[in-house]
């Protein structure tokens, strides 16, 4: 344009050129110049937008259907045990690997109630998903998405996700994409059971999750805080410094004792102001620890009255913002409310149009097969049996979760050597044994040095069952060869021998 302009200004005495843009026809050979360069300024500004548009394909390429000479793709929803042991055991020569999960990470959830009260670091019980499969941040062809599940389209072999942002909605707006599967796993677990009680939701915490301990811990520490304040009247003191526990199961249970413990051991050093008004109570409506054996109650019972905490029988009806209600009218003031009742169904699992087993969770054959759709399969606390195998439900246990997750990498592996890989092929392939479950025993600790071992395969069954200091050597044992590497073992051990040595850290951060 600018030459242009300049062969304007040329005099037309001086130059032919002159005379040149006299004339019409000039003129419109000018007008015909200018528009020859408006469109190719348009069509490189289109050429980038498509480059763009091609690049941000080619970002999310691995979200297309697989094809011809590409390795298919089993898709894994949930970063649970069971989905975090099938991403362990997977073939990634045979497969890429999508993980779609909330969270990056997968919890060793036994060790859980430690951290809640400083005798682990939250890091401890916390291992990164590409740690567990290395191949999800190495391989072309494997992601992981921090995302929700939000729908299930069976019939084109693709879910649609939904990114999370952890409150900043507001700030980033949450991005909504399709992956395309040949394999499908559901393994998005389960939430917590609140019996459709008013109040649960908005004022108790439950451990099932880091962030749970880590609020248990900041709550508990700043009501003892508090609870030092000048002004601060006996009654209020007394509320602030009641722990309540909801759930006489290995998790409330463990969780009491790691409480009493603290109590015991740190408060009560650091805290003399309020040493004699601190105090824990463990609700449940039928029995604690019902699964072990009645002599391992019993001698859990004694170690819990022991150690301070007091056993109440009975049923919540409400919860209110700083008490409870029991079934019989009893009002039970608290300062913090933990609750640990089991496991039901999420929403998510709910809100899928698949077979459901007694409890509502995502119907299941003996191979772990969802058998309504073709290649979807379903693992872990969200899975059930159907009634037409004539097997019952298994119990929502880690042991569980972790064997499920196993076999079902060991099933994929063999589908895919078979040529059973991708999409719509498996439907004659030979899947070998189905699944069957043993149990390998319960093991609780219940604070002050002491454990329970059942390792019985049922209460009717023979085998070994013990408690006292032995089994807590046993528990911890156990439970440190089963963390899932050696990097967070480390931290462990090294966390058990400080606490050990100089005590919990009450700091509140």
């Amino acid at each position: 344009m600018l030459w242009i302009k300049n062969l304007a200004r040329i005099s037309p005495t001086t130059s032919s050129v002159g005379n040149l843009f006299r004339n019409s026809e000039s003129y419109t050979l000018s007008s015909r110049f200018c528009t020859a360069l408006q469109q190719s300024e348009t069509v490189q500004a289109t050429d980038q937008v498509d480059n763009g548009l091609e690049q941000q394909e080619q970002r999310y390429h691995g979200l297309a259907p697989t094809k011809e000479g590409e390795k298919p793709r089993v898709l894994v929803l949930g970063s649970g045990w069971a989905g975090c042991r099938l991403m362990k055991g997977i073939d990634t020569s045979i497969y890429d690997v999508v993980c779609v999960s909330p969270r990056n990470h997968m919890v060793f959830t036994p060790l859980l109630a430690s951290t809640c009260v400083g005798t682990l670091e939250f890091r401890s019980v916390a291992e990164p998903i590409s740690r567990i499969q290395p191949a999800i941040s190495r391989e072309p062809g494997s992601y992981y998405f921090l995302a929700n599940c939000s729908r299930l389209d069976s019939e084109n072999h693709e879910v649609h996700c939904e990114t999370v942002t952890d409150g900043l909605s507001t700030t980033l707006e949450p991005w909504k994409f399709k992956i395309a599967y040949d394999k499908l796993v559901l393994a998005c677990g389960a939430e917590a059971s609140t019996f459709g009680i008013n109040g649960v939701l908005e004022n108790a915490i439950f451990l099932r999750e880091v962030h749970h301990a880590q609020e248990i811990r900041r709550k508990l520490l700043l009501n003892l805080m508090l609870s030092e304040v000048p002004g601060i009247g006996e009654e209020e003191k007394r509320r602030l410094l009641h722990c309540v526990v909801v759930g006489g199961g290995p998790t409330g249970v463990e969780f009491s004792g790691e409480l009493s413990d603290f109590i015991m051991k740190d408060v009560r050093e650091r805290y003399a102001h309020v040493k004699d008004d601190i105090r824990v109570t463990l609700i449940e409506a039928r029995d604690i620890l019902s699964s072990f054996d009645d002599g391992l109650r019993q001698y859990a019972i004694k170690q819990l009255n022991k150690s301070g905490v007091k056993l109440v029988r009975g049923i919540v009806k409400e919860v209110k913002p700083q008490k409870l209600v029991l079934d019989d009218g009893t009002d039970v003031p608290y300062g913090l409310l933990v609750w640990s009742t089991g496991v039901g169904p999420s929403s998510f699992v709910k809100s899928l149009d698949l077979p459901k087993d007694p409890g509502g969770r995502i119907g299941i054959d003996e191979w772990m097969r969802v058998p309504s759709v073709q290649d979807v399969f379903a693992i872990g606390d969200c899975s059930g049996y159907l009634e037409s195998t004539g097997k019952s439900t298994l119990p929502a246990l880690a042991q569980v979760a972790e064997r499920e997750g196993k076999y079902m990498a060991n099933l994929l592996n063999v589908m895919g050597k078979a040529g059973g890989g991708r999409a719509w092929n498996a439907k004659e392939a030979e899947l070998g044994e189905p699944f069957v479950y043993k149990h390998l025993g319960s093991m609780a600790t219940i604070g002050r040095y002491k454990a329970l071992v059942d390792l019985r395969e049922s209460k009717e069954g023979k085998g070994i069952s013990m408690a006292g200091f032995v089994s807590w050597f046993i528990w911890r044992s156990a439970y440190l060869t089963r963390v899932l590497s050696w990097r967070n073992r480390f931290y462990v051990a090294i966390n058990w021998l400080t606490t050990f040595v100089f005590g919990r850290d009450i700091s509140r951060i």
